[in-house]
């Protein structure tokens, strides 16, 4: 429980781009369906009345019995969640530098006793190649439905696992991709699909017209070392006791390849990088781009 959510030293910084993305891009990085209110309400409360202070008092203090003040902003957060889902996640956003993703169980009509988990609301200022907003009302197998072998492999796993996670405890894992690019909220750019295929029609053409480019790159590039970084979310998933929501958070993390190679750990990288290919799930290369960024990027990591 006390790494459920992680500070540093960019803390400021961070809320700053958050807060910036949130009134400039409000309704794709915050939005809620009605049926999240409670959900988003039991979240609020929890962080702000019980978390914060606790987990950070040298950040955070009581001002009982009606306020939280942010130390660090030298701001006051009302302990009482808005009725509006929508501000209560713009709060959240604006003192808390991870990302929140809520989710609601839907039924099943295959197995009644292991729901659907449906996306009802969120806060994502840092998506990494995907729109949130897009993706709203969406059960998990279609929010992933981009993936390769995501449907053939591991969609019915999913699916029971976040069905039966039980309320107390906690999942952590990461993921790594690299990027060419320092950007946070990217809601583009980031992956590609093996030509022909429907998630090519659906993400690759919304991206190439985002970018106002003639069709999707799938060939090798010289890429700029210094603004090319590997980017990884730090995410975490457990239910809520009251309402029974699904809480999936992510802190992104970049760290620039030139430094990489400067800690010593070039090869490291240019052999995960290249083994994307390999494995159960080849097709993950293209997905994360190494077909594009690969060949310079090892290239450099191992000169």
């Amino acid at each position: 429980m006390n790494d459920l959510i992680l500070n540093d030293s960019t803390y400021l910084d961070r809320l700053y781009i958050r807060r910036k993305l949130i009134a400039e891009r409000f309704p794709d990085v915050i939005a809620a369906n009605p049926i999240a209110q409670p959900a988003v309400a039991e979240l609020y409360e929890w962080l702000f009345q019980i978390y914060l202070p606790r987990r950070f008092p040298t950040m955070f203090t009581l001002d009982a019995p009606h306020h939280l003040t942010n130390l660090v902003t030298n701001e006051s957060i009302p302990l009482t969640p808005p009725p509006d889902a929508t501000e209560a996640l713009v709060t959240i956003g604006s003192h808390i530098d991870t990302d929140f993703l809520i989710l609601l169980p839907s039924p099943n009509a295959s197995n009644p006793a292991e729901p659907k988990s449906v996306l009802e609301a969120f806060v994502t200022c840092f998506p990494s190649g995907f729109s949130t907003r897009a993706k709203l009302g969406l059960k998990l197998a279609d929010i992933h439905a981009p993936v390769p072998h995501y449907k053939q492999r591991l969609e019915r796993s999913m699916d029971r696992f976040f069905a039966t996670l039980p309320v107390g405890k906690i999942v952590r894992r990461t993921n790594w991709a690299v990027t060419t690019t320092t950007d946070l909220f990217m809601e583009v750019g980031t992956h590609l699909h093996l030509p022909d295929s429907d998630a090519a029609r659906d993400a690759d053409g919304a991206e190439t017209a985002a970018a106002g480019e003639a069709k999707p790159r799938y060939e090798e590039e010289e890429v700029d070392i210094d603004s090319t970084v590997l980017r990884t979310e730090r995410q975490t998933l457990h239910r809520l006791p009251k309402t029974g929501a699904l809480v999936f958070g992510f802190k992104t993390y970049q760290y620039p390849i030139r430094e990489i190679k400067e800690e010593g750990l070039g090869e490291v990288l240019a052999e995960a990088a290249e083994g994307l290919g390999k494995g159960n799930a080849p097709d993950m290369r293209v997905y994360k781009k190494g077909v594009v960024w690969g060949k310079s990027v090892c290239r450099f990591l191992r000169s």
